[in-house]
Order: C-alpha cells, then structure tokens, then sequence
C-alpha cells in the first residue's frame, strides 16, 4: 500500500497559526490552529503541523509538501526596525532618497503639518561610485572600481553590513551593478548585499532604490527565518529514523509561491504574503459558488486586510506600499486597517474613542485573555456582549468575561459612557475602520461596492459582517467553511510564480515586432530558468506575458496581457486596444479615437508558472433544519440584551436557514447574524448572510 502524502498550508499570523492538510490521494481537508509564538515562530508552526497530521493520523514522514505564509518581511517594515543600512548609487545621485517623491498624504488639506518620514538611509551612508550607462544600457563611463572599493571599507569600518546598490540605468544593463557586487563581497565578504537588477528590473530610480534596499533590509531576517524552519522541518520529517528534505514553499505577494532556498534570494517578494493567501483562497471558494464579483475582508488578531476580487482574480498592483516604504514588486493590491481583534481601544487628548492600530498581539492578547493584557480590545468588547463565547476553539483557550468586563469598564468611565454603549461603540468605530478600507479598495478604484458580495473570513473577520452590510449597502456576506483558515487554505490552491520585468519604453507606432520579440524572449527564458531551478519539466511550464502602457506623456501606466504566439502587428494592435479599454474601464475615458494621443510601451513582463494541483471542494449534506444544530441560547446585546438563540455549524447543512438575532459558532470562527438578517447554508457549506426586505423591497 502507498503511504499516504498529505500536503500543509500554514498561515502564521499575530494571534494564530493557522493551518490546512490535504490528502493528495482521497482529497480529506482538516483544519486546525494553534497559538503563535513571537518568540520563535518555528515552535508555532511545527506545533501546527504536529497537531494537524495527528488529526489524519499519520507522522511526519507523510509529509509531501508545505507552503508558507509569513509576516516576517511586513512586521519589520511595519514596525519601522529598518536600520543601518548601506547605499550605494551612482556619483552625483547621493540626493535621489532625499528628495524622494513630492506626494503628500491625503493631499495638502489634511496634511499642514505632515513631515517626511526618516530617510531609509541617513545621507552619510550613503556612497558614490564613478561610471555611467546611457538609458539603452550603452556604456559612457566604465565603472570605477577604486570607488567601489573604498566604499566597501567604509561600510567595514562603520559596521554595516546590509547594503543596497542601485545605479543609473542598470535596468538597461547589469554588468556594473554585477560588478560592484562582486567587488563588495571580495572586500566585506559578511556583508549582505542586494542590487537594482535582481530585484528591479524597472526604471525610475527612486523606487528602485527603494525597493532594492528594503530587499536588502529583510534579507538577513527572511534568510535565518526561512533556514530555520527548513532545518526543523527536515529533522520533523524523517523516514526510517533519517531527516529528509521536505519541499518547503513559502507565499509571495503576487499570488504565487517560491521554493524557501530561492526565495532567500528575493525576500522583498514575500511582504503582504499571509494576505494575499487569504485573498486567493477567498477567490476560489467564492468561484465555486458562482460569485465573482468580491469584497474579501480578512480579520485577524492584529489587523484586517481588504482586497477586491473582479471576475476571479484578485487585483494586482506595483504601486504598493509596506509601512512608509513603496515597493514596485507585483503584489496582490491589500488594504490593510489596525482592526483586528487585539486591536487596543483607546481614548485621545481630545476625549474621543480610538481602536487601534496598537495591538495587544498574542502576548499578551487581549485582556479576557487573563495573560496580562492591561487594555481593553475588540475581543473583550465582543464577549462581553456576548456576541462570542466565553472561549476559542473549541475551549482551548478559556475567556475571562470579568476582565474584558473590567477593561471596558475603566476605558467607560474616561469616555463618560456606560458600559454597553462603550462596548458597542468600540465596535462601531471598528466596523468603520473596515468599512472605510473597503470603500478605498473599490469606492477610489472607480468601482461601485453595491455591485459586490463581501467574503468574511479569518478568526475576527466574520464578527461584524452585518453592520458593514449596514454601512456600505453589500448585496450579501459569503462566509467560507472554516473562515479562520482561508489564508492556510489559500496556500494550498497556488502556483509555483515567479515575475520578471524590463523596461522597454517605445511609441506603439514606432515598436518593431521584432524587438518586442526579442525583449519578451529574454524575459521568458529567465523564467523558464527559474522553473527549471524549481524542479518543473519542460512540459509543466506555463508563461503569462504583458506589458505596461501609457499615453504619451502620462506618469503612470496601466498593464494589459500580450496574448501567445510570435509576436504580429495584429497582436500588438490587440494589447493597444486592451489598453484604451483598460483606460476607459479605470478612468472614466480614453483616446482610442484622438490621432494626436499616442501609446506608449513602458514595460515589458513575463511571469513563469509551475502549476500546482488543487484541492477540490466538496458538497455538503442536505441540512435536516437549523433547530438540528440549535445547541443553546445566551444573551447577547444588538442594540439591547436579547435571548440569542446559538448553532453548531457543523451540525448545518445545504438549504438550512435561521433568522437574526442568532450566532453561530465553529472551532476557529463565531458569526453573530444580527436581526433582521437571514443566514442560509449553500450547497458548499458556506453561510449566505442577506439582510431582510421590507414590503417595499426595500432595505
């Protein structure tokens, strides 16, 4: 009999580490979490896989593949804990981190007092080297290898060891940025070094800096994170009392994953990882329901990510940002609000109620936690309405309702409010927040958010969907089974991804097919190095190619797909026509019929795909009547204490429906259906939430 070969997705987040197994063979999902550990997150995650692979029943040498979302690469962004780092650029562009871009937040009427963050690198490390490329990658000025030198045992002295290069024009040509990395390391061989052309092939160099040196940045923690964790996993896994190498893969922000050995070597792909995870597994269960029109909104103990789903895929964007820091890497367009349920609410100078972006984390988490948490946050507000229960999955963790009680009881008597009205406004103020990253992932995209079905999942992200029915007028709610491990699950459905540009800036009527060709085959035979380096045969790779266009004279481009085949005329007309329609689709107008209004080629990008097989989701029973999984009722407040009645979820089947005031309750979820709203399970098991019509069809 062939042993069994279960594949692992594992999401570890602020709170939890979730996780999913699948049995390639059968096609048996199970789910599990497991509490995070700051300290040393690899204890967290081989807990998760340990526990996971006992529910199935077998050991770790079952063990055939593991994906991986981290927040390594977002937390150290997000927490500002980028420092000494090196710069080195070409000479007489010292200034180019200095002067930066001139945008302001929110526009200057918000902003009179809004001062540019700290530089990423402080000017005196940042060094110049003599040599110059022309913007086709034709060399003016040979590289000065004295300069590099010197700058190398400046670096040295000074004890940084983190360094960044990017120099003018090397997206035309990387043989001085190669070089200037050669030289480093033969200087300062413990240095870690990132150059533009590995990273960026991309001009502007601003945000190539940018993004070279937060590469830089990370790299030492995603390098020691992700050998840490492959070691364990080898030692977790063994066959016959021997280690073995397990295939270790670990999410990018594109929506495709990596093998851990190469993406030490890319470490800025991995910022956004758990989240864009979370929106490909939204986009699949939603799929398989017949919706592809989404709002997901994924909530979890820190913060709630948002994104937008049109016609299955989930938007992408290089015009990203991780904390004050841009990134010009393809990454899944998140939205991400200090709204999870640690979130810590708050009371300003002004007297008024705040929640978040401080969190209470997982140590010590929230107060009703009883682990030392000293502010009340949305999880206290939520039990002590008793809109969760007075414990998390399933009862392993145990919620001190006197303490969330006591914490909102203090931040009550600042605000001058009672008990419930605080607890209910720190909710309120909550569902706002999110409310509010919805609206600015689709309201400001040009998209109208009433012609979207919003996918709640995550441990918190399900607990007000209601109320954001309320405020941004939603068609319906589409709450997956198990909605506390969609991002886990999310790791199971992607592809082996990687993404590969070059700018290629041309008038459409002045591009030659042939150089169009030859640029988009460098490309593509990058990426079919890449897949090969992955393990993928020749007949397992797939390629999506595209470009960036723009009119002449436009800032900013829009990408449009370039179809396969030998590049024509006729296939070049159809990416220009892609794009007017893309222009008009974005932007309200395009010049499709203005003569005077060229198109520009900016970009040229070519993405390698490995497929990878995905698990298959099942239909459920037909349910027997909600009253089957009525387990009990509690009080709870909506507005006012009412007799709530309580369901087991995994007692619902297909077609059952239940009326609002209600919660219901999962291992890794709980989903209060507040009144006058119904709840009905589809043939997937996912729980339909649509809010009651009155006599005039009305909400």
């Amino acid at each position: 009999m062939e042993p069994r070969k279960i594949r692992v997705g594992i999401d570890t987040g602020g709170t939890f580490t979730d996780v999913v197994a699948v049995d390639e063979e059968s096609g048996e999902l199970v789910t599990t979490k497991t509490p995070s550990t700051p300290a040393d997150p690899a204890e967290g995650f081989l807990a998760g896989i340990d526990k996971v692979l006992r529910q199935l029943g077998v050991t770790g040498d079952a063990l055939s593949a593991v994906s991986h979302g981290t927040t390594v690469a977002t937390n150290k962004l997000l927490e500002g804990k980028v420092e000494n780092l090196g710069f080195i650029t070409t000479e007489g562009y010292e200034h180019v981190l200095e002067i930066a871009r001139q945008s302001v937040p929110d526009g200057y009427g918000n902003s009179y007092f809004w001062v540019k963050p700290e530089r990423i690198v402080p000017a005196h490390r940042v060094k110049t080297v003599r040599g110059r490329l022309l913007f086709d990658g034709n060399e003016i000025r040979s590289l000065n290898e004295d300069d590099v030198r010197a700058a190398a045992r400046f670096f040295k002295d000074e004890g940084v060891k983190t360094l960044g290069v990017c120099l003018m024009h090397s997206y035309a040509n990387p043989d001085h940025e190669e070089r200037v990395r050669d030289i480093l390391l033969e200087e300062y061989p413990e240095a870690t070094v990132s150059i533009s052309t590995e990273v960026l092939r991309e001009y502007r160099e601003y945000e190539r800096s940018i993004t070279t040196l937060v590469d830089a940045a990370v790299k030492p923690n995603i390098r020691n994170y992700v050998n840490n964790i492959a070691a364990r996993l080898r030692e977790f896994s063994t066959v016959s009392g021997e280690p073995r190498d397990v295939p270790f893969y670990v999410m990018k922000s594109n929506g495709g994953v990596l093998s851990a050995k190469e993406v030490v070597h890319q470490p800025i792909t991995t910022v956004l990882s758990g989240p864009a995870a979370g929106a490909l597994g939204a986009a699949l269960v939603a799929s398989a329901a017949g919706v592809d029109q989404v709002l997901t909104c994924d909530g979890g103990g820190t913060s709630t990510d948002v994104t937008v789903v049109v016609r299955g895929e989930p938007a992408l964007t290089t015009e990203g940002h991780v904390g004050n820091y841009p990134s010009k890497i393809p990454m899944i367009d998140v939205v991400t609000v200090g709204a999870g349920g640690g979130s810590i609410a708050w009371m300003t100078p002004e007297g008024t109620l705040r929640v978040g972006p401080q969190s209470a984390g997982a140590d010590p988490g929230p107060m009703c936690y009883g682990n030392g948490g000293i502010e009340p946050t949305i999880t206290d507000a939520h039990v002590l309405l008793g809109r969760i229960p007075p414990h998390l999955l399933g009862g392993e963790i145990p919620l001190d309702t006197g303490l969330a009680r006591k914490g909102v009881e203090e931040l009550a008597h600042q605000l001058s409010l009672d008990l419930e009205a605080c607890a209910t406004g720190i909710l309120e103020v909550s569902a706002w927040n999110q409310a509010n990253a919805l609206r600015q992932i689709s309201v400001k995209r040009g998209l109208d958010v009433r012609d979207f079905t919003l996918v709640t999942f995550g441990g918190s992200g399900s607990l007000l969907a209601c109320r954001l029915v309320d405020i941004l007028g939603l068609k319906d709610v589409l709450i997956p089974r198990n909605p506390g491990n969609v991002s886990a699950f999310g790791l199971l459905t992607v592809d082996v991804r990687n993404d590969f540009v070059q700018t290629h800036v041309s008038r459409h009527d002045r591009l030659r097919t042939e150089d169009l060709q030859s640029g988009l085959d460098a490309l593509a035979a990058r990426a079919d190095a890449a897949l090969a380096d992955e393990g993928f045969d020749a007949d397992q790779r797939r390629y999506a190619r595209s470009a960036d266009l723009r009119y002449l004279g436009q800032a900013f481009e829009v990408r449009v797909p370039i179809g396969d085949g030998l590049i024509t005329q006729e296939l070049m007309d159809r990416a220009a026509d892609a794009f007017h329609e893309a222009h008009r689709e974005l932007y309200g107008y395009d010049f499709r019929d203005d003569q005077s209004q060229h198109v520009e080629w900016v970009n040229l990008r070519v993405s390698g795909i490995g497929p990878i097989k995905r698990p298959v989701l099942s239909e459920i029973a037909e349910g027997r009547g909600a009253e089957v999984a009525l387990t009990g009722s509690r009080q709870a407040y909506f507005g006012g204490w009412v007799t709530t009645d309580v369901y087991d979820r995994s007692l619902l089947g297909s077609g059952d429906v239940l009326e609002g005031p209600a919660v219901i309750e999962e291992f890794s979820s709980t989903v209060p259906v507040d009144p006058g709203f119904r709840a009905r399970i589809d043939t997937f098991g996912n729980i339909r939430i649509t809010k009651d019509l009155d006599s005039n069809g009305a909400h």
